[in-house]
Order: structure tokens, then sequence, then C-alpha cells
């Protein structure tokens, strides 16, 4: 049975569009029902143009805190007061928790990322990782996996608004980490081949492929593939991207972001609440039947 909502309910949202896929509510509310905690969380359809008065409404209602999705990760970054270590240096922001109207800004995507890795039985430290992307979800995964000790990661981005900041974001990692990062143009395909060739694992961290454009693939054909890579996708709808159909049909292990979500989602709804949250619970209730 649902926790009524009363006048004492605190709001927690989701910011980003398009959001009506999302399955962050049911996730969330049923944590707070199973763990008697009086909140609500909801979605709203905001974009980067709309966010700064989003967030400023939210701020002066007094909401607890709220997450990002796409497009406004980045965004974020200069709405916030402060700034964890990881949101500083990848500039992406997914998490924000008002503290009295003091908004702090986290990024919780590359510990779901790294979480779920390890869920799906795959242990990526001292390991090499082809990271497709350089957005928000890209480069919070790129900093939690050269913060926990990856051993080289090659990240592919197409020369936009995010390869210069791409660009720092490279620096900055090779100098603080004891991981070797180095960043190429999407566009030269051969270095992307021989990049994929010797890494353990390749994972989109783009939208290609996303719902509602099934049909598309980030890479060109199965060739790109060899024995034992391990192929993920932050991407959960589809729950089997044509990516990771063209892998599995390969033979190579894959899998998607729904696990991303759930243990980025467990981190954020910690930093809000203080709480755990329930994971195994939430896991057989939204989660198993989305497995490969």
């Amino acid at each position: 049975m649902s926790k009524p909502i009363t006048g004492h309910t605190g709001l927690i949202c989701l910011l980003g569009s398009p959001v009506k896929h999302s399955i962050s509510p049911m996730m969330h509310n049923e944590s707070f029902r199973l763990l008697d905690l009086d909140y609500v969380y909801l979605c709203f359809d905001v974009g980067t143009d709309t966010l700064p008065a989003a967030v400023e409404g939210l701020k002066a209602q007094g909401a607890r805190g709220f997450n990002l999705t796409m497009p406004n990760k980045n965004k974020m970054c200069e709405l916030c007061d402060r700034l964890s270590p990881a949101s500083a240096i990848s500039g992406a922001v997914n998490t924000v928790v008002n503290d009295n109207g003091v908004l702090t800004g986290y990024t919780t995507d590359g510990i779901g990322y790294m979480l779920a890795a390890k869920d799906e039985g795959y242990d990526l430290i001292g390991k090499k990782m082809t990271l497709l992307g350089a957005g928000g979800v890209a480069t919070a995964i790129l900093v939690q996996a050269a913060i926990d000790g990856m051993a080289e990661i090659s990240i592919f981005s197409i020369h936009d608004a995010f390869y210069p900041r791409a660009e720092k974001i490279v620096a900055e990692l090779n100098e603080k980490t004891s991981c070797r990062v180095s960043l190429y143009d999407f566009e030269d395909m051969e270095v992307l081949r021989r990049e994929i060739a010797s890494s353990d694992i390749l994972t989109n961290a783009t939208s290609v492929g996303m719902a509602p454009f099934v049909d598309r693939c980030i890479i060109p054909d199965a060739s790109y593939f060899h024995e034992g890579l391990i192929v993920s996708d932050v991407i959960y709808n589809p729950k089997q991207t044509r990516l990771l159909q063209m892998a599995k049909e390969a033979g190579c292990p894959v899998f998607n972001g729904m696990y991303m979500l759930l243990y980025q989602g467990a981190e954020a709804f910690r930093l809000w609440t203080g709480k755990e949250m329930p994971v195994e619970a939430i896991k057989q209730a939204y989660f198993k039947e989305e497995e490969n």
C-alpha cells in the first residue's frame, strides 16, 4: 500500500526530456514506502532552456533534491552552489541535494556503471575500456573508472561542443590518476578498430540507439568485435539496442544500462535520505524482467 501524501511529504524529482519512459519514480517511491520515508518522486519534462527556472522553483519550494537526465546534466553544473570532486572534473551533475537553499551537485552515473559491471560479474580494475561519447554520462563513467583503477581508457568523440571539455578532462585524469586516458576523433574508424581490438570492454555512452530511434547503431558492423570483448550500452530503452544485439550474435557478453540506473539511483537515494536503498527488493520488483 502506498504511503499517503500529506502536507509534510517532501518532494524529490527528475528533470529531463524525454522522461516519460523513466522507471526512477517506481524504484524511488517503492523504496520510500519500504523504508517508511515521507517523500514522493515525480518526473518533469524540462530541457536546458527552462532548467534554470525549474531549479529556482524547486529551490523556492524546498524540494529535498532532484535528478537530472539528458539533456540537463552539463547545464546543471552552472546552477549548483557546490560540486562534488567527480562532478567538478566531469562537468556533469545527475543528482542535486538541497540543504536549506544550498544546492550541491553530484554525479552518481559513474558509480552506478562500475557497480553494474560488478553485478554482472565483470572486474574492470586494471583493464582497458574503449568508451564512445563525451557527454554527461560518458564523462561520469570516464572519471569514475579512472579513479577506481582502470588501467587504460580510450575515449572517442565527434568534434562537437563536448570535445574541448573532454580534452581538459583527459589531461586532468592523466595528471591525477594512474589510468592512461586518450581522446580520439570518432571519425577515424581505423583507430577505433585498433583501440577496440586491444580493449577488454567497449561501452556506448551516447544516445545512439535509444528509443524511438532503435534502428541506429554506433558501430558499423560486427568485424569491430573480438572474442572475449565485453560490450555494454548505457541505454536501457530498448533493453537490447542494435549494438548489443549485434555483439550478442557475435558471441560477446553484453549488458545494458538497467543496473547502472539502479545503482546510480541507490547512491542518489543515500545522498537525499541518509538511508541505503533496499536494492535487492527493488531489483526483484522492477529489474529482473528487464535482464538480457
